[in-house]
């Protein structure tokens, strides 16, 4: 039997108060049923007994993983294709603006089959990007020219030697919190930004999907986000939380995928709708959407 990664304490803040939430299932690869943990002191949620990170690779092999495979299979996932490219153009425009700079040395974590590394080589930065998975890199490559590094080349860079890095939607992935953190913050120049996208489980779709709700995605999720917990884990880092911004498409892709596992199929209208109450609820209050991208100051 594989060991497991089995936390006595907060693996963000290492509070021994902490207390089981509800059991999830792995709908994308195995089946397979997770648990969901809380910490009272910071509110960060984690998965309990996860795979660890020399196992945890066989949970990513499906073609329904979209950012290893770039698949357009099912309308969903052909959804996700045509908002990516006005997602891309975004995220390079929040880059531009939050650095005062049009190009830079960027470094890109978790960048899957290479897309946002392309968009910013194409507009005058030069970026690395690093992927753990040996297919999403190949598919980098043939797709679109870019040679991502293995991830393990992180702690192989240079300190201070990046203006910006991005991590969408990877740092709840990362095993090692606190390691790969900190070896981010070294590698950012003083004044850099470290940009992290991560799901918001006090969103209103994912209360109204609980376990159901998809951005769980056990076991790959290693940890659950709410503002708070973000909040807690940068001072632990020394580092200043600057912004949150909202990430709006993320309701719809989340919440259809939530109600495709909850129903056995997808309730569009239903799902539509619950994205839509998120979105505006997010409007008055944007800690509170779906996901967020937190702006952090080196």
């Amino acid at each position: 039997m594989n060991s497991v990664v089995h936390y006595t304490h907060c693996p963000a803040c290492g509070s021994s108060f902490i207390n089981l939430v509800f059991s999830v299932k792995d709908y994308a690869v195995s089946g397979e049923f997770f648990s969901i943990w809380h910490c009272a002191d910071c509110s960060l949620r984690f998965t309990q007994d996860a795979p660890p990170s020399d196992v945890i690779g066989e949970y990513y092999k499906s073609e329904e993983y979209i950012s290893h495979t770039n698949t357009s299979k099912g309308l969903i996932n052909r959804l996700y294709q045509i908002v990516r490219k006005k997602t891309l153009r975004q995220k390079r425009e929040l880059v531009c603006k939050i650095t005062g700079k049009k190009q830079g040395r960027l470094l890109d974590v978790g960048s899957g089959t290479g897309s946002f590394v392309k968009e910013m080589k194409e507009h005058g930065w030069q970026v690395i990007g690093l992927e753990p998975d040996d297919d999403a890199r190949e598919i980098a490559k043939d797709q679109f020219n870019c040679q991502l590094k293995n991830a393990d080349e992180l702690f192989t860079l240079s300190p201070d030697s990046f203006e910006v890095i991005t991590l969408w939607h990877v740092l709840e992935h990362m095993h090692d919190l606190h390691v790969h953190l900190l070896q981010l913050k070294t590698l950012l120049k003083q004044g850099g930004q470290l940009i992290i996208a991560v799901p918001n489980y006090t969103s209103l779709d994912a209360s109204v999907y609980k376990e159901y709700w998809a951005a769980y995605d056990v076991p790959r999720h290693l940890y659950h986000f709410s503002p708070l917990s973000m909040m807690s884990l940068v001072e632990k880092m020394g580092m200043d939380l600057l912004d949150q911004r909202p990430m709006w498409f993320d309701s719809f892709y989340v919440s259809l995928l939530s109600s495709k596992y909850k129903n056995g199929k997808t309730n569009w209208p239903g799902a539509i709708w619950i994205a839509l109450r998120s979105n505006l609820k997010a409007m008055n209050d944007k800690s509170k959407c779906s996901s967020l991208i937190y702006i952090i100051n080196k």
